[in-house]
């Protein structure tokens, strides 16, 4: 799967995808950084990247339609240091293989996964 990672995540959420096969990009990378929310998601759509991000303003379905974009994971947790971000990103990483992200929005908390999809937009 192909992802895009928001500047407000560490990069080791970059390997740690890129260690299970997947490919993935910095936005900081495309030079993106500070972009506009709308702007990051268009580049998304275009490379048909799923973005992943703390920004939760990617969680309100009615300006991002999960139908209307490759798929959102936001990652909302308590403690945004980098260690407690990897830890609960992590454990979300085998839900990749068995559950749809395409067209979907996934909410990465620390004691669950919530899934969106487009039949709920």
């Amino acid at each position: 799967m192909k992802f895009k990672i928001d500047e407000n995540l560490p990069v080791e959420i970059k390997e740690l995808l890129q260690s299970d096969q997947h490919d993935a990009v910095m936005v900081t990378e495309q030079g993106l950084g500070g972009e506009q929310d709308l702007r990051i998601a268009d580049v998304c759509l275009k490379e048909k990247r799923i973005l992943i991000t703390l920004d939760l303003d990617f969680a309100d379905i009615r300006a991002y339609p999960p139908k209307q974009f490759p798929g959102f994971m936001v990652v909302r947790v308590q403690r945004q240091d980098k260690h407690h971000i990897l830890n609960v990103f992590s454990q979300a990483i085998p839900l990749i293989e068995k559950e749809s992200i395409e067209n979907h929005l996934w909410i990465i908390e620390e004691t669950r996964v919530r899934i969106l999809g487009s039949e709920e937009t």
